[in-house]
């Protein structure tokens, strides 16, 4: 419709569409990414196209392949937010002090190193440790750092979470590894401390 076609064809600036559940804004996005390549002669690897879900990501991917046919498509990147993280994580996590090759903790994880911090401390209740890594999780979704986490605390229980924090990235860092918040954050620290990672991605990536 004459909405959804204005959306696919507006490239100038930053562009919102406001639309409810089926209501073809998957349409609109695969539509708008074989425009990029067919008619405004971008190159698929300077397009980036986010989602939720990987479930998504693939429909995503599948019904641009169909516009426009397998090796047209070739460096487009369509992922998750988090999946779009780790792409980048992996190719600069040496700016951030990581080594190639780091590993990603899932909850499973991340629940035994905090019961081991917790362990070392004989005054911790061992049982505390999944309120400690909703509390951390929270902090990071928030791109609250260890220091800022310790200097805001508003009482006990927060400080001794901050305090747990700091140690927990220093066992993360240890361990070569990140966890599932971190795709998230460890990007937006990299573009934030280091202009020129930064100016690199702006560059590769030409639509969002």
């Amino acid at each position: 419709n004459p909405p959804q076609l204005a959306a696919v064809r507006y490239i100038d600036g930053p562009l919102l569409v406001l639309a409810g559940a089926g209501s073809g804004k998957t349409r609109v996005i695969t539509n708008k990414i074989a425009w990029l390549i067919n008619d405004c002669g971008i190159a698929p690897r300077n397009i980036c196209a986010v989602t939720f879900t990987n479930k998504a990501s693939r429909e995503m991917k599948s019904r641009v392949t169909e516009l426009l046919g397998k090796g047209e498509t070739r460096g487009l990147i369509v992922s998750t937010f988090h999946n779009l993280g780790l792409r980048i994580l992996r190719s600069e996590c040496t700016a951030l002090g990581y080594k190639k090759g780091f590993s990603v903790f899932d909850a499973a994880d991340t629940q035994t190193i905090l019961k081991g911090l917790y362990a070392q401390d004989s005054a911790s209740n061992v049982d505390d440790a999944e309120q400690a890594r909703w509390r951390i999780s929270r902090w990071k979704n928030d791109f609250i750092l260890p220091g800022a986490a310790l200097a805001t605390a508003e009482n006990e229980i927060d400080g001794r979470y901050a305090q747990l924090y700091a140690r927990y990235q220093r066992q993360l860092h240890a361990y070569n590894a990140m966890d599932f918040d971190d795709l998230i954050l460890q990007p937006v620290l990299l573009f934030h401390n280091h202009p020129k990672k930064k100016k690199k991605w702006q560059h590769r990536v030409h639509y969002l």
